[in-house]
């Protein structure tokens, strides 16, 4: 399993002399296997770079959105394969009380949000709720569960014969709680992220960050570290780093909290451009 970062940054891009290291792009990771095309995780600004390496000839791609805020959506209509006229799109997301995904999904893509509408499109889509059972894509299994950030989000759980990959861009697992971590059956997201090769997780905040923006749906750095010892994952990467932040601030933040928490595992910052061979 090939796990690739196009996009590491939360809530807003954030280019510049900065952010070179960590990158500027919001929300986008690829994952691809031995007999599959690279499926899509999120659609922020990342994923107009993964555009970028598909072919032509590819008759078939899958998007999954965590959620629909803009910061994980706003690449999509610079995907390049939406102007492919012979390749069938899939997209994934959370269902709602509310709307359908793709009624969602099209209200971004009509003005005065966007001056492009769906029906501008040459591709097929075909959109998909995330149902509670697992699917299977190609040589992977699927599973996404709901987990604790406003509004409609989903975290994933993807499975290959040999391992296993989480991804919970934006999370608060230690909202409402007085000490944190609790027990495993407490905590959002642990099923999903339990004994993973590679958890990529919200990582955006200080923790004096934190303390006042408590509700906001996301988690210091230490956090994240603590999720990942409690799910006893084997490697971490910190995700979503905050706009805000320069690429020495995220270092200064990392350094600071695995030097605190002495993870038994390894920490790897999400930085655009990873790439992570699980074999």
């Amino acid at each position: 399993m090939k796990v690739t970062l196009w996009g590491t940054r939360g809530s807003l891009a954030s280019p510049g002399p900065d952010t070179v290291r960590y990158g500027g792009n919001t929300s986008c990771i690829s994952i691809s296997g031995e007999n599959s095309h690279p499926i899509i995780f999120d659609a922020g600004t990342g994923i107009r770079l993964v555009g970028q390496t598909i072919s032509k000839s590819t008759k078939e791609i899958h998007i999954f959105l965590t959620h629909l805020h803009m910061d994980h959506l706003v690449g999509f209509p610079f995907f390049s394969p939406l102007f492919f006229s012979n390749i069938i799109i899939n997209i994934w997301g959370p269902p709602s009380s509310t709307y359908k995904l793709e009624s969602r999904v099209h209200r971004y893509l009509s003005p005065p949000l966007f001056p492009m509408r769906v029906r501008d499109i040459r591709s097929t889509l075909l959109f998909h709720e995330m149902p509670k059972d697992p699917i299977e894509i190609g040589e992977f299994q699927i599973k996404a569960e709901m987990i604790l950030h406003p509004n409609p989000t989903i975290g994933y759980r993807i499975k290959s014969n040999h391992s296993v990959v989480t991804y919970i861009p934006d999370h608060e697992p230690a909202l409402g709680l007085s000490s944190y971590p609790r027990g495993a059956e407490w905590t959002s997201g642990f099923a999903l992220a339990e004994g993973s090769d590679l958890l990529i997780h919200d990582a955006q905040y200080s923790d004096d960050e934190y303390r006042s923006r408590f509700g906001f749906g996301h988690s210091s750095v230490r956090q994240a570290i603590q999720f990942a010892k409690l799910c006893n994952v084997k490697e971490l990467v910190p995700f979503h780093h905050d706009p805000a932040h320069s690429d020495d601030i995220i270092d200064q933040l990392i350094v600071s909290a695995i030097s605190d928490q002495q993870p038994k595992y390894k920490v790897s910052p999400g930085k655009e451009g990873s790439v992570f061979e699980l074999i």
